[in-house]
C-alpha cells in the first residue's frame, strides 16, 4: 500500500505542476508566437517538463501529498491525499488522452 500511495503522490505531483503553471504559460504563449493550436500547446508543456520552476512544484506536491497520505486521522487523510490525488491523477490523463486524440484524428489535415 505505501508503494501505492507513493505512486499516486508522484503521478498526481507531476500532473498538477505540469497542468498549473505549464498549461497556464503555453495559453500565454499562443497569444504572443504564430504558432497555434496542439503545436503551442504541446510546446509550451515540453518547455515546462525542462524547467527548474517544474521540478521544484513537483517535489514540493509530492512532498506534500505524500506527507498527507502519512496522516493518522481518516478523514484529514481521505480529503488531504485521496480525494486530490486521485481527482488530479484522473484529470491528468484524461488531458492527454484528449491531447492524443485530437492528434491521432487532425494528424492528416
Amino acid at each position: 500500500m505505501t508503494y501505492l500511495r507513493g505512486l499516486l503522490c508522484g503521478v498526481a505531483s507531476i500532473f498538477v505542476a505540469l497542468l498549473g503553471p505549464g498549461l497556464l504559460h503555453a495559453f500565454t504563449e499562443i497569444g504572443q508566437q504564430k504558432a497555434t493550436g496542439l503545436g503551442a500547446i504541446a510546446g509550451g508543456a515540453l518547455e515546462g517538463l525542462l524547467s527548474p520552476q517544474f521540478w521544484i512544484l513537483a517535489i514540493l506536491f509530492f512532498c506534500l501529498f505524500f506527507a498527507a497520505s502519512r496522516l493518522t486521522s481518516k478523514v484529514l487523510r481521505v480529503v488531504l491525499f485521496w480525494a486530490p490525488t486521485l481527482v488530479l491523477s484522473t484529470l491528468g490523463f484524461v488531458f492527454i488522452a484528449f491531447f492524443a486524440y485530437l492528434w491521432m484524428h487532425f494528424r492528416n489535415g
